[in-house]
């Protein structure tokens, strides 16, 4: 964020016991607080060599953050000086309480003592330090004051210490009246609170230039690094507005509002809070100050290009649209080509909008390297990438264009596009159906944001990519049965982005599905029917798919298909090629139960050539396998079982486990109709293995507590021992089978059932 101008100006006036002396261009006035630490800096040289190395420490990285930061109480200034030397933080305040409890002549000789700091050969304080830069700021703001102003500070001392000696009072009141144990655990959680927490800025005035600076840097550094540590929405509103109320024409503190607002999707406010950046910018004359007279053209055509930025994202096509002619209009004139770049690239975020189009985005690429914009270049091959995947392209070729892209991610040192890119990846081998190159992916990002952090223990793992990584995570163990491990790491999203943050909406998504998913396992499907309004909510179109798989698991049939006829038109005008295989093969499984067997096939077969000219490897394998149960039930199960030993090796090897176990039942299904035309003792070997395979089965519907699908093979594998005159073992399953039968509801159970 840009430096802020020199233009603050404010009144020499007392507010809440702060008075400003900032009259003539001083950038800094002096409060209780600061003369605190002006106290904190004297008691500091003089105990200088009676001071151990890990003390010294210890205060010298206190006194930045002190020094950067808004004034705060005393008392918690003092117990964060006392956690780093207890003998210092006693010597401060019996110093402010001689000065505080003395006359104004007190305060006058404390500043005169401050001068002999710089004095001498070996002066205790560098002029250019920190430290020595704060303290000469400090005396030149001082002897700016006039006779009332310093009467006022000196007032505002006396309050500030006053109101610590009241607190420490009813403290000690409370203390006395509390058990010990009670006051063990106060205070443990007051020392895990720390000294220095952000949720606890509270800004009684007006801050000076230098703690507006670091306030504004330090807030928009958390925003994009880990919301989480940020200031609430509405806490930094206020802080914000506090600011703007002493200084209107802030153009940062505008900035951050809009950033700010952008977590909210507030729509009018973050707009509102663009335009007067802009304003300001221009107005105070801060561009043209270090870009001369083209500062206000390069300020108009960013604006522009913000605009429609910020219009796009919240799905106002037009109005961006007309925003980006302008900054490129501007930009043209200008002769700006990085500006014209980034507006290409959002000119193609807009017509794909439209329509399908690569020439914009490689014109963009070669552009973006051209003129020496490595961030620019690397987001428009992951675009590209994203785009061709979607396409159907090869996943060596992808992996290839992004391996291009990761190096100039290490060559410029562009960790957060690592970091997309590594996300990028895992989103594709999911699309791809490959899962356990998926998890490896993600256990990568994982692995490396652990490792990386950001300034005041920022962990960089609060980014989308680090959200997407993790929802994908969930999702993995939940296919697999593992419901515990998906949960702890919903648990962990919903502490990295709590609900009102911008990247909340997709582990909402994901949590929703995995709920939905368990509920439809467990045959709850009133459960899953009320789930379907908050997946609708936040993916309309996974919503409307998910409304019609419970109609037809409630034997609706009819309106399952009008859902499905509706969501398959609309899939294929927008090309969401994955969405329209996954409902023709729902309208497949409706033409079963339907009994319309031959009108099921030409749907497969067309979601077969969709997913392999799409190289959808898992929707292919499953498609194969619909097509085999289809052959089941048309009476060539031989045929049917020579399918499926093309098919189910990929869905052993990537599918989640009720897909395994439905594979699995099918096959048995398929070497018992098989098994009809065997000779006696070929055929007790296929139902022997069939009963093996059923067993598998049995193992993965129980992991994901599928009891329907448990019920069923029960009562498969009773039929085959009966068969084979394995009594023991056949009225084992039937008394585990009616056991399940009198918890789920009756609906017949034929010996051929739906494939899922």
């Amino acid at each position: 964020m840009a430096s802020v101008h020199e233009s603050l100006y404010f009144n020499p006036m007392l507010t809440n016991g702060v008075v400003h002396a900032n009259v003539f261009g001083v950038r800094d006035w002096v409060t209780p607080h600061k003369m605190a630490l002006l106290v904190l800096l004297s008691e500091l040289g003089r105990a200088g060599p009676q001071l151990g190395l890990l003390e010294r420490r210890r205060l010298n990285r206190l006194l930045l953050p002190l020094l950067q930061g808004p004034d705060m109480a005393l008392s918690r200034l003092r117990k964060a000086i006392e956690e780093c030397c207890p003998h210092l933080a006693g010597s401060v305040h019996i110093r402010l309480k001689l000065m505080a409890e003395g006359e104004l002549k007190d305060m006058e000789q404390f500043f005169d003592d401050l001068s002999d700091s710089f004095s001498g050969t070996e002066p205790e304080v560098h002029k250019t330090s920190v430290v020595g830069l704060f303290l000469r700021h400090m005396i030149l703001a001082y002897n700016k004051l006039s006779f009332s102003q310093v009467y006022k500070l000196y007032t505002a001392l006396q309050q500030y210490f006053q109101k610590d000696e009241k607190k420490n009072g009813a403290d000690e009141n409370e203390m006395e009246l509390t058990n010990p144990e009670e006051l063990d655990g106060k205070m443990e959680k007051e020392e895990l609170d720390g000294p220095l927490r952000e949720e606890e800025i509270a800004c009684s005035g007006p801050l000076s230039q230098k703690q507006a600076e670091y306030f504004l840097s330090q807030q928009a550094s958390l925003l994009k690094n880990d919301e989480t540590k940020a200031l609430a929405p509405a806490s930094l509103q206020k802080e914000l507005n506090n600011l703007l109320k002493f200084n209107p024409d802030f153009a940062e503190a505008h900035y951050l509002s809009y950033l700010n607002s952008l977590r909210v999707q507030d729509v009018f406010s973050s707009t509102h809070s663009l335009l007067h950046y802009f304003d300001r910018l221009i107005l105070t004359g801060a561009e043209s100050k270090s870009n001369g007279d083209e500062g206000y053209g390069r300020s108009l055509r960013y604006a522009a290009l913000n605009l429609a930025a910020l219009h796009c994202r919240f799905g106002h096509y037009q109005q961006a649209e007309l925003a980006l002619q302008e900054a490129i209009r501007i930009a043209q004139e200008s002769n700006d080509h990085v500006c014209l770049q980034h507006c290409l690239s959002w000119l193609y975020i807009l017509e794909q909008k439209i329509f399908d189009s690569c020439v914009l985005l490689e014109h963009s690429v070669n552009k973006s390297l051209h003129f020496g914009l490595p961030y620019l270049a690397s987001l428009g091959i992951q675009s590209l990438v994203q785009q061709r995947a979607f396409a159907g392209k090869a996943a060596n070729k992808l992996m290839d264009a992004l391996k291009d892209s990761d190096l100039l991610h290490w060559k410029h040192s562009l960790s957060e596009l690592i970091d997309i890119s590594i996300a990028q990846k895992t989103a594709i081998w999911r699309l791809y159906g490959r899962s356990t190159m998926a998890l490896q992916q993600a256990q990568t990002l994982l692995s490396m944001n652990s490792l990386e952090a950001v300034n005041v223990g920022v962990q960089q793992n609060n980014t989308e990519s680090f959200a997407v990584v993790l929802c994908h995570l969930a999702e993995l163990h939940a296919e697999q049965g593992y419901f515990a491990a998906a949960s702890e790491i919903l648990k962990h999203l919903k502490e990295r982005f709590p609900p009102n943050s911008q990247h909340a909406q997709l582990w909402m998504l994901f949590d929703q599905k995995i709920q939905f998913e368990r509920a439809m396992n467990d045959g709850r499907y009133h459960v899953a029917d009320s789930l379907v309004a908050g997946i609708t909510a936040l993916n309309s179109i996974e919503g409307v798919y998910r409304k019609a798989i419970v109609l037809k698991a409630q034997n609706q049939m009819s309106e399952a298909h009008k859902l499905l006829q509706k969501l398959l038109i609309h899939c294929q005008k927008i090309k969401n090629t994955e969405m329209v295989i996954s409902v023709l093969l729902s309208i497949a499984e409706l033409y079963w139960r339907s009994s319309c067997h031959t009108i099921a096939l030409p749907v497969l077969l067309q979601a077969l050539a969709l997913a392999r000219e799409y190289s959808l490897q898992y929707l292919a394998s499953e498609t194969v396998l619909n097509l085999a149960f289809s052959q089941l039930i048309l009476g060539i199960p031989e045929q049917a079982l020579n399918i499926l030993h093309m098919a189910i090796e990929p869905v052993l090897a990537h599918g989640a486990v009720l897909d395994k176990g439905c594979a699995m039942f099918l096959v048995a299904k398929c070497q018992v109709a098989s098994a009809a035309s065997y000779t006696p003792q070929k055929k007790i070997e296929a139902l022997e293995s069939a009963i093996l395979n059923l067993n598998e089965a049995k193992t993965y519907f129980a992991k994901v507590d599928c009891k329907e699908q448990l019920r069923d093979v029960l009562y498969f594998q009773a039929r085959l021992f009966h068969t084979l005159g394995k009594t023991q073992e056949r009225n084992k399953c039937a008394m585990l089978f009616r056991q399940l039968h009198q918890e789920l509801p009756a609906h017949g159970v034929p010996l051929i059932n739906a494939f899922k």
